[in-house]
């Protein structure tokens, strides 16, 4: 991780700014942001982590950062530390949809403003938050779901393996892909399971599947990371990722692409983590009392193996 180590367990956080001066938090002048992560179980998350602090630093705001080692429990403590501290704004990026209405009513109540980042929560009081300012992981899913339905000869037997369980990304690139293959009777999800958007899940995912499922001649995982993992228990069964067992993944870092221009993933949806510059553009706004877009979109693309090989040594993540 880029910056300083925080121990979670007593909630110390660390500025990622210039150190001097005050906030606006402890009396002083500079913007103070709260900013609960997922954690670090992926490639895609180290990035967007590092594109906060660098982004806050750039902007001169202090950061107070904490890493919920994907725990739900830890970023609720993390976020009533941060409206104890009296921070301006609190930033996260929910480990799961559910479950916030009562942390996110307290920041309500003590007037300090909440961006979603990355994930959004699933609460009918819109209220509770500012803005949400991340991908549409329903279209990603769309777009990975089309390109198999473009290029697949034959039937098409889908392992499916999902991110966090409860996670939004996990819930919409999952609906995404199911809308994109609706009608086509040759190709069928025959098994899907969590591999909790690590690497190391998804090779255990792959190793049980293709035992249960040796058909198998198509994996979507909802990131690359899990991707990764799949590959070598592919490898591992003496199948060749990408030709004997077509691959789709979601994320677009930078050992995903690696692997794509390689031909062991056919397609890679692009799931952009640099939000960091957009996040402190919008803090500073909702800090002020401006209005703001009640969603910011991330615009992003899809690649192939051909198009990876041209991009893949200007990839920032």
């Amino acid at each position: 991780m880029v910056g300083c180590a925080l121990a979670l367990a007593t909630l110390t956080a660390c500025g990622s700014g210039d150190g001097g001066g005050g906030s606006k938090g402890s009396g002083g002048d500079k913007l103070v942001m709260g900013f609960a992560q997922v954690g670090a179980e992926s490639g895609w998350r180290t990035a967007n982590t590092k594109s906060v602090r660098e982004s806050a630093k750039s902007a001169g705001i202090e950061l107070k950062f904490s890493d919920a080692q994907q725990k739900q429990e830890n970023q609720i403590k993390a976020i009533r530390s941060y409206i104890q501290q009296k921070v301006d704004v609190i930033a996260f990026s929910p480990v799961v949809e559910t479950g916030w209405d009562a942390v996110l009513l307290e920041a309500k109540r003590a007037k300090i403003p909440v961006i979603l980042t990355d994930r959004a929560v699933d609460s009918s009081d819109t209220s509770l938050y500012k803005t949400f300012l991340g991908s549409d992981f329903v279209e990603e899913g769309r777009k990975a779901g089309k390109w198999l339905t473009e290029n697949t000869d034959g039937p098409a037997k889908v392992a499916e393996i999902q991110g966090t369980t409860g996670a939004a990304p996990a819930i919409d690139r999952q609906k995404g892909f199911k809308e994109a293959i609706a009608g086509k009777s040759d190709i069928k999800i025959v098994a899907s399971q969590s591999g909790d958007f690590t690497r190391a899940g998804g090779k255990q995912v792959m190793e049980a599947l293709l035992k249960s499922h040796p058909d198998i001649n198509v994996v979507y995982a909802h990131n690359d990371d899990m991707g990764l993992g799949a590959i070598e228990a592919i490898k591992a069964a003496g199948k060749k990722p990408g030709t004997d067992i077509k691959i789709i993944t979601v994320d677009a870092v930078k050992a995903g692409m690696q692997a794509l221009a390689n031909g062991e993933i056919n397609y890679i949806v692009e799931c952009n983590p640099l939000l960091g510059d957009q996040l402190m553009d919008l803090a500073k706004k909702v800090v002020k009392g401006e209005k703001v877009p009640e969603r910011v979109v991330t615009e992003e693309t899809a690649f192939t193996s051909e198009q990876a090989a041209k991009v893949l040594k200007d990839r920032k993540y």
